[in-house]
Order: structure tokens, then sequence, then C-alpha cells
């Protein structure tokens, strides 16, 4: 049975924004900062964030709707770039290493068979159907691919992780992504559909057609979001987004960022819209639209080049949101002005002429209480 999504706790929230406002800096000054620090209080139902271990997996799967020339790039490249994935060379590997995140590849429905790899083998199918024309999963391969997601994210935090990063490998998958936002976030195809991986003028116009075709298709139709998810979106997408709900309902939260991630967060938003609150935009990506309804850290890192490369970016912005909640209020203690002034005072006392200049300097008329911002 799937476990509900709770809220996070608002009461933590408040007291890490009120000692926010006690530390040894101007209220505020740090704006978007404090407030994801406040955030990951929240989560973690503590006034003080603990330390964030991230987890990254990276989910792959392939897509039938490529036989619509609708990607730059053929198939085969999946199955080598998880094959790249397991060597460690690809750019998300490397970054992993420098924030030290647990790194795990899941073959959710690869077109090839990849048996010798050190990933987690857990192939739905061999890839979607094609969604222009027919549904991309059958119901019950819809249903597998989110309990892999599920899955997925149970053993990120059973081994310790409180922040939960998914990436996506799967040529082509720009394409359900794009049908996706535009039909959960009734959006127009031209706003939405871009040029992926780089195609040409005229398979840009040809891609729009695809989506178009492919909304068509259900236009009419009231739907869940899992029977949208079924219809228009693929595997790895799936997986992704039982990775989010599962987060959400162990109280671990996600950093979303780019357009195949925020296609996935607004899958799971339609299957329970409790999820959205445990979801943060790591970044802004340079692909046409993201809604997915994650609330954003202000990262602005725009990146297109996926595997969950934004997300790490992302989080190096995060470490310093919680550091000021956590490390900066252990070192600095609480702010108080006349404090600082007297102990100063007492361990380095004003030399006579400053302390007279001090004790006779002008006083600001008690009939005018607020100081102008400039003189």
């Amino acid at each position: 049975m799937t476990q509900s999504i709770a809220l996070p706790a608002h009461a933590s929230y408040q007291a890490a924004l009120q000692r926010q406002n006690s530390l040894t800096k101007p209220a505020g000054s740090l704006g978007v900062l404090e407030t994801v620090a406040c955030r990951f209080a929240a989560w973690q139902g503590q006034t003080i964030p603990a330390a964030l271990t991230p987890a990254i997996t990276v989910f792959a799967g392939d897509h039938g709707v490529t036989a619509e020339g609708v990607s730059a790039y053929p198939s085969i490249v999946t199955g080598e770039m998880v094959k790249n994935f397991a060597a460690g060379g690809a750019a998300i590997c490397v970054l992993a290493r420098a924030i030290a995140a647990r790194l795990e590849v899941v073959d959710v429905g690869v077109l090839g068979q990849l048996p010798e790899l050190p990933i987690v083998h857990a192939k739905v199918a061999a890839g979607t159907a094609n969604l222009a024309v027919e549904a991309a999963m059958t119901a019950e391969q819809c249903a597998a691919a989110l309990e892999v997601g599920r899955a997925a994210a149970r053993r990120a935090i059973e081994q310790g992780a409180n922040l939960l990063i998914a990436g996506d490998m799967g040529i082509g998958n720009t394409t359900p992504s794009a049908a996706l936002i535009c039909r959960l976030a009734n959006l127009e195809v031209e706003l939405v559909v871009g040029r992926g991986t780089g195609i040409d003028d005229a398979g840009l116009a040809n891609k729009r057609r695809v989506v178009a075709q492919a909304l068509q298709r259900l236009q009419g139709q009231s739907l869940s979001g899992t029977q949208v998810l079924a219809e228009l979106g693929g595997l790895e997408i799936a997986a992704m987004a039982g990775f989010y709900l599962e987060g959400a309902a162990q109280g671990v939260p996600a950093l979303v960022d780019g357009f195949i991630a925020s296609a996935a967060a607004l899958a799971a938003r339609a299957i329970d819209p409790a999820v959205a609150a445990w979801l943060l935009a790591s970044h802004r990506s340079g692909r046409n639209r993201s809604p997915s309804g994650a609330a954003s850290p202000g990262a602005g890192a725009a990146g297109g080049a996926g595997y969950a490369t934004g997300r790490r970016l992302g989080r190096s912005h995060l470490r310093t949101a919680v550091a000021t909640g956590h490390q900066a209020a252990r070192r600095n203690g609480h702010f108080c002005p006349g404090r600082c002034h007297r102990e100063r005072l007492r361990h380095e006392p004003l030399h006579p002429d400053l302390a007279a200049s001090w004790r006779d300097r002008p006083r600001w008329p008690a009939d005018r209480p607020h100081r102008p911002a400039a003189e």
C-alpha cells in the first residue's frame, strides 16, 4: 500500500526563520539562501538543518517515438551512455565524486541488453511504444516503472541520504517530456517543444507535429495522472516520478532540475499533489519551459546536459544555504549589537580622544524616530 505524504514541519520552518534573524548578519541579507535553509529545517523537522547527504540516481530508458525522427541521435546512444556512466567517465560521475554523493544507475528500459555492467538491472521493457500513435506504456508497465523509482529512493534513504537527486538518460526523451508538460500544465506545443539535443528547424517542426499528434489522441479524455504518464511518458520518466513520490512519503526532499525532471515532477504531482511540498528546483534549464511546481533556490545555472549535472551544481548553493542555519549559528552565536559593542569596549577600550568624540556625538532627535535611508 502506498504511503501517504505528510506536509513539512511548519513549526520547524518558523523556528529556523527566527534563528536566521538572530544570527550575526542583517536580517534577510542572504536572500533566498535563508529561505532554502528554513525549508530544509522544515523537511528535517528541526530548527538547525543537518548537513546534506545527497544521493544521485540516474534512470535510463529508450523511446519508441524516436521512429518519428524527433532526435538528432539514434537510440543506441542511450546504451553507450549507460556504459560511460558505469565506467565513471560521464560528467555526472565526476561531479558526484566532487561532492561525495552516492551515485546509482538504473536500467529501467534501455533498448539493448547490458548484463555485464555494474548497475541496477530493473528493466521493465526494452523501450516504450511510439506515443504519437499509441500509449507509450501499458498500465502494468507504468506501475512497474513507478515502483522501480520508489525502490531506488528507498535504497538511497536506507543508506543515509537526506537529499534525493534524479537524473535521466534516454535518447528522444524530450519529446515525451514535452508532451507531458503540455498536457499537465495546459501549455501550447510551440511554447514547450524545443530542439532537445540540437535538431534543425525542420526537425523542430516535425517534433512539434509529433507532440501535437500525441496530445490530439487524448483530447477530450478525462485521465488520471498515472494514465497520462502511461500514455505520454517514458519508463525512466515514470521511474523518476516514483522516486520523487517515495522520497516525499519518506520525508526526504528532492532536487528537480531541467526539462525531463520537470516532466517527471509534474507527473508525480498529478498522481499525488502533496509531493510538490517536497520538491526544490535546482536551476533554470536552457530548454524551453520546466513548470514543475518545484520552488527554486535561485541558482540560476543554466544547463542542458541532463543526467543530473545541473542538480549537482544547484546542490553547492544548497550546501551554502544549509550552512547559514547550521555552522554560522554555532560559530557566531546570536546577534545583539549592544552586546557586541559592550564586549569590544571591555576588551579593547577606546582611546580617550575617541571616547570623547563618541560621548559628544550628535544624537538623532527623539521626535524623528526614523532615520532617512541616505543623507
